[in-house]
């Protein structure tokens, strides 16, 4: 139960700071030998549904105003969620059994950790009213990236907003709103994995986990937008390269200690 409690405070926390939440989720197991239930793909999706909830308490009047009065925003949010979906239909099981791996994430950490140094210091002139089908096209492809850990799904979709001109907030947003679906549909999809297994998980720490989640998540969501308003990605750069570090350096103790 604690270790599905700080799972869920990790992932709250680290699913919307430009820092890739799975890969902490992968990270935690593996640096404490945390073993069943906790180190399963399928619980990383229940705290995944802790923080849609969040986004969703957080965003409730972004998206009644998108399908009341912006459907063109509402729409371009559709289309740049379309790559993420395929990759997720696609590569979900190649992810899982061999993308998993500590020394790849600390290399996709430091790599996309580069690429928000560079994104930060585009030019930034957009609102997110302002987001044309091209950008949305762009974005949506950087998200289909983060489907391999390390990578950040708030990470590269912000940057790849900040290259298109959208203003800091202005991405934070957008890549929320797009992160929205996305999580969705992966929660539902690994819930079906979950009835067709009952014996692979516990609702007690799915529950426990959860709630951790949506409450840390709803957070850092406030945290951030206001955050980039004032500040740059650079602190968040800078903990990447640091975690890919620790990751190298646990990593070779335990290949001499093993």
């Amino acid at each position: 139960m604690l270790e599905a409690i700080i799972l869920g405070f990790i992932q709250g926390i680290t699913e919307f700071l430009p820092v890739s939440s799975t890969a902490h989720l992968i990270l935690l197991p593996w640096l404490f030998d945390w073993t069943g239930v906790v180190d399963t793909l399928t619980f990383d999706v229940a705290l995944h549904a802790g923080t849609l909830a969040a986004l969703l308490l957080c965003f409730w009047r972004d998206w009644v105003e998108l399908i009341a009065r912006k459907q063109r925003l509402l729409i371009l949010v559709c289309i740049a969620s379309v790559p993420a979906g395929i990759a997720g239909l696609l590569l979900n099981d190649v992810v899982e059994k061999d993308l998993r791996s500590p020394l790849l994430i600390s290399v996709m950490l430091v790599a996309f950790g580069i690429v928000m140094l560079r994104a930060d210091k585009s030019r930034r002139y957009k609102r997110v009213d302002e987001v044309t089908l091209v950008d949305a096209v762009i974005i949506g492809l950087s998200q289909a990236i983060a489907i391999v850990p390390g990578v950040s799904r708030s990470g590269i979709t912000i940057s790849a907003g900040l290259f298109r001109g959208l203003e800091r907030e202005a991405a934070a947003r957008f890549s929320f709103l797009l992160s929205t679906p996305i999580i969705g549909a992966a929660a539902l999809l690994h819930a079906q994995k979950a009835v067709d297994s009952p014996g692979s998980y516990d609702a007690r720490l799915f529950i426990a986990g959860f709630l951790v989640s949506f409450v840390a998540g709803f957070v850092a969501i406030k945290f951030m937008l206001r955050f980039l308003k004032r500040y740059p990605l650079t602190v968040f750069v800078s903990y990447r390269f640091a975690l890919a570090v620790v990751i190298i350096a646990m990593t070779w103790f335990r290949g001499y200690g093993g």
